[in-house]
């Protein structure tokens, strides 16, 4: 088996994985972009394309919570907005640094978000969320996850269980309908602003997003199971340990 169909493989394997754990919980990008790395891609183009894998799993994850019966649409997108406008910041400073400095970043960035996933995850009563819920703080919150989300999106899903979870007690399985929502809304200028720059690789990003994809769709069925997915963060850890470690090599 000759090394493209082999990359193919291990784009659409790994990507299936991080789709599945995007929707569930966080931590995705934390394989798909060191795997796009891995691949060859400079850090900037990876950074980029990995945005393609982003968005359609995203639009995919969103149709399914639409067809179950999700709600509070008009809710998520009034916290989009900020949260795409820091996004092209984010997007815009990421396009600025070095190689260097990304990938050292990179690795920081994970073993902190491994350390935030360990935490215990204390249980807060959830309330509705209504709009005079939607004080200043939360839209400030909204818009430095969204220059975080542009700049790297690793781990992004860690800062919204923070803030939508513990500072607006909505409940987690609701936290994951307007976390991938948000998260749509506010990757497609950050995705737009990498292809201006032409840092973005088609091939790799459509691969990765068919994997993604899937992983989504069964990602928001077992978010709406009565179990939901408290085992995903050991799954989603002991890979991350692994490519810390490939990383730290290389």
């Amino acid at each position: 088996m000759d090394t493209s169909i082999m990359e193919g493989l291990a784009l659409v394997g790994i990507g299936s994985v991080a789709g599945f754990i995007n929707v569930l919980s966080a931590g995705g990008s934390m394989m798909t972009l060191p795997l796009l790395m891995f691949l060859g891609l400079p850090p900037q183009v990876a950074n980029g394309t990995n945005r393609v894998a982003i968005v359609l799993q995203s639009v995919s994850a969103v149709g399914s919570f639409l067809r179950v019966g999700a709600s509070h649409i008009g809710m998520s997108l009034r916290l989009s907005v900020p949260a795409v406008m820091g996004a092209l910041l984010g997007a815009w400073l990421a396009l600025q640094v070095s190689e260097a400095f990304f990938e050292a970043l990179l690795i920081v960035v994970m073993a902190g978000c491994s350390l935030m996933l360990l935490l215990p995850q204390r249980r807060v009563d959830t309330q509705t969320l209504t709009v005079d819920r939607l004080t200043p703080a939360v839209y400030v919150a909204m818009f430095l996850i969204g220059v975080y989300g542009g700049f790297i999106q690793v781990g992004v899903g860690v800062l919204f269980i923070a803030v939508l979870y513990r500072m607006l007690k909505i409940d987690l399985a609701q936290v994951n309908v307007f976390k991938v929502l948000i998260i749509l809304v506010y990757t497609l200028p950050a995705l737009g602003l990498f292809l201006y720059y032409d840092q973005v690789r088609w091939g790799y990003g459509l691969l990765l997003a068919v994997g993604s994809m899937s992983g989504a769709w069964l990602g928001v069925k077992v978010n709406m199971g009565p179990r939901g997915a408290a085992w995903v963060k050991g799954l989603t850890l002991v890979m991350i340990v692994v490519i810390m470690l490939r990383l730290l090599m290389a």
